[in-house]
C-alpha cells in the first residue's frame, strides 16, 4: 500500500474541512495540505428549509466539489476507512496518508434505517423530510400537492445537524396552507422526542407563543419507530415517568421526519471516538480547544465533533479559527499558547413565516449570545434577509475562502 506524507490531512470537504483548510493555506501557501473526500459534489445546506417550502431552487444549494476546494491543497478523492493516530496515519482503500497535524470534520451520517419503513417511502405517500439535496425537493412536492388533513411533523431523539429544521418547515408549511386556505382543513401536530419547544432562554418563550397563536398541537418525548406510508401511520414510543414506555399509532396525510443521525462508522470504529455516555461515537475532542482528548496533533470540529452545543454551520464559523490558529502557531514553531478557544457558539434562523426569522445565537449552556444590537427574539425580516440572501454569499464567497 502506498504512502505519502502531508503536513496537514483534513478528512472531509464540507463545511469544516474547506474552511480550516482554505485558512491554513492562506496563511502558509508552501504548506502540503491533504483534503480527503469522495464526493464530487459540495452542497449548502442551511437552504433545504427554503426549497422544502418551495421559496427557493434546490440547485442554487449545490456547487462541483472541484469549484471551492483550495488551489494549493490535494484533492484525494477516496473513502477514508479508519485511523492510525498512534502512528500519525489515515487509511484508505488504495493508500496510507502520514500526517504532521490531522483535521476530522466529516460531518455525520443520516441513519434512515433506523426508523422501521422510512427508507421504502420517503419522498411518496405524504412523508417527507429535508434533511438531504433531493428529500428537499421531494418535501416541495408532497408540501404543494397537500391538500388538507393531519400534517405531523417529528423530532429525533438523537443529536441532529440544524435542530431547528422540524420547526422551519413546519411554521413555513402553516404558512403556505394559510396562503392556500387551506389551514382550517389541516390539524398539524408537533411530535418531539425532545422536552421543550426550544432550549434557549426569551426564544423559548417567543416559540411557545407563536405556536399558540398559531394552533399547533405539540407533544413531547415521543419517538418515531415505524413508518407505514401505503396505509399513512406511523407509530412513536412514549416516554411516560416511573411508567414503562408505551407504543401509540398516529394517521397521517403529511409526515415530515427528522431522521435519527450519528457519527460516521469510520469515526464511530476508530480511536478517536467517545467510548461511553450521551455522545458516544462521536469524535472525542475538547469543548474548548477542539483538540482530540488523547492525541495533541489531531483536531476535530464540524458535525462530528462530541460537543455539548448545536450542530451548525455558524459553529463552524467560530471552530474553523480555533483550529487553524492552533495548527498554524505549531507550525511557524511559535511559543505555543491556545489563544482562541470555542465557547459552544452556535446559531439557529428559525424560519417563522415566508418573511420571518428569529435569530437564535447561543453558548454552552444554551446561554443567549446575540450578535446584533437588536432583539432577535421577535420574528424580523430584516433576519429573514439575512438567512435567506447573506448569510449564502458569505458562504461561498468568503468562509469558504478562509476569509470570514
Amino acid at each position: 500500500m502506498n504512502t505519502k506524507h502531508f503536513d496537514v490531512v483534513v478528512v472531509g470537504a464540507g463545511t469544516a474541512g474547506i474552511t480550516v483548510a482554505s485558512m491554513l493555506l492562506r496563511e502558509l501557501k508552501n504548506i502540503k495540505v491533504a483534503i480527503i473526500d469522495p464526493a464530487d459534489t459540495h452542497y449548502y445546506q442551511p437552504l433545504y428549509t427554503l426549497v422544502g417550502a418551495g421559496a427557493d431552487d434546490v440547485k442554487k444549494t449545490a456547487r462541483p466539489m472541484a469549484s471551492v476546494i483550495p488551489k494549493n491543497a490535494d484533492w484525494i478523492k477516496e473513502p477514508v476507512i479508519g485511523f492510525e493516530p498512534d502512528n500519525n496515519r489515515v487509511i484508505t482503500n488504495n493508500s496510507t496518508y502520514q500526517y504532521e497535524y490531522l483535521v476530522v470534520a466529516p460531518g455525520l451520517q443520516i441513519d434512515w434505517d433506523i426508523i422501521e419503513g422510512l427508507k421504502e417511502t420517503l419522498g411518496k405517500n405524504g412523508v417527507c423530510s429535508v434533511y438531504g439535496y433531493k428529500q428537499s425537493e421531494d418535501t416541495w412536492n408532497i408540501l404543494r400537492n397537500f391538500k388538507g388533513g393531519k400534517a405531523i411533523f417529528t423530532a429525533a431523539w438523537t443529536p441532529v445537524k440544524c435542530g431547528g429544521a422540524s420547526q422551519k418547515i413546519m411554521y413555513l408549511t402553516d404558512a403556505f396552507l394559510r396562503k392556500k386556505n387551506l389551514r382550517n382543513n389541516t390539524d398539524i401536530q408537533f411530535i418531539s422526542s425532545g422536552t421543550k419547544i426550544f432550549a434557549v432562554p426569551g426564544f423559548t418563550e417567543t416559540l411557545e407563543k407563536l405556536i399558540k397563536e398559531k394552533d399547533i398541537g405539540v407533544r413531547f418525548k415521543h419517538d418515531l419507530i415505524k413508518v407505514d406510508g401505503t396505509n399513512k401511520k406511523a407509530w412513536f414510543r412514549v416516554h411516560t415517568p416511573e411508567k414503562e414506555d408505551t407504543i401509540i399509532e398516529e394517521n397521517f396525510d403529511l409526515l415530515h421526519v427528522v431522521p435519527p443521525q450519528s457519527a460516521p462508522d469510520f469515526i464511530k470504529n476508530s480511536p478517536l471516538a467517545i467510548n461511553e455516555g450521551p455522545l458516544k461515537g462521536w469524535m472525542d475532542v475538547d469543548k474548548y480547544t477542539l483538540k482530540h482528548v488523547n492525541y495533541e496533533n489531531v483536531y476535530g470540529l464540524g458535525d462530528v465533533a462530541g460537543l455539548p452545543t448545536a450542530k451548525t454551520g455558524a459553529a463552524v464559523r467560530k471552530q474553523a479559527p480555533v483550529v487553524a490558529e492552533a495548527i498554524l502557531s505549531k507550525i511557524k514553531k511559535e511559543s505555543y499558547i491556545q489563544k482562541s478557544l470555542y465557547n459552544g457558539y452556535s446559531a439557529c434562523p428559525i424560519v417563522t413565516d415566508y418573511h420571518h426569522v428569529l435569530l437564535a445565537e447561543f453558548g454552552y449552556n444554551n446561554e443567549p449570545m446575540p450578535s446584533f444590537p437588536i432583539d432577535t427574539t421577535k420574528p424580523r425580516f430584516s433576519m429573514y434577509l439575512l438567512k435567506h440572501y447573506v448569510l449564502p454569499w458569505f458562504y461561498w464567497n468568503r468562509m469558504l475562502k478562509g476569509k470570514g
